[in-house]
């Protein structure tokens, strides 16, 4: 029996086999989830129902198994309320630089061979898709 917080197999699994410079995916319930990512990327599905589960449920979890060096999102559309990005960056910290970036270059990203996990989410927010980069452990061996 795992005693941890996180205990979805597929995740974890996709987890312990990114490493340093791996990046993940947080998608929201409108991220276009076959089209616009790596194909060699792990696609989980947490999308229950609409707002069930959401990224910033989900982020904390993940971060109790990795850490993460940097994140970016998509730069809204004017007059968009993103202020989920906002929880974003309370729920990472200081120490996790967040870039914002135009939406056709963020697909880019997403779909660049350094994404092998998306996890789609049910959330709702508009422009609360986050891509996170994998960090190095703090569990260093000699």
């Amino acid at each position: 029996m795992l005693n941890h917080e996180l205990i979805h197999p597929p995740l974890l699994e996709a987890l312990a086999t990114a490493g340093h410079g791996s990046r993940i995916l947080l998608a929201d319930g409108n991220y276009p989830y076959l089209t616009m990512v790596n194909p060699a990327a792990r696609l989980v599905h947490l999308n229950l129902a609409p707002g069930l589960l959401t990224v910033t449920d989900v982020l904390p979890l993940i971060q109790t198994a990795v850490n993460f060096e940097s994140a970016a999102v998509m730069r809204p559309a004017e007059g968009v309320d993103a202020s989920v990005q906002e929880e974003y960056r309370r729920q990472l910290g200081d120490d996790v630089p967040m870039e914002l970036v135009d939406r056709f270059d963020f697909y880019d990203l997403v779909r660049s061979p350094e994404v092998g996990l998306v996890v789609a989410t049910g959330e709702v927010r508009l422009y609360a898709n986050l891509l996170l980069t994998i960090g190095l452990s703090s569990h260093r061996g000699g």
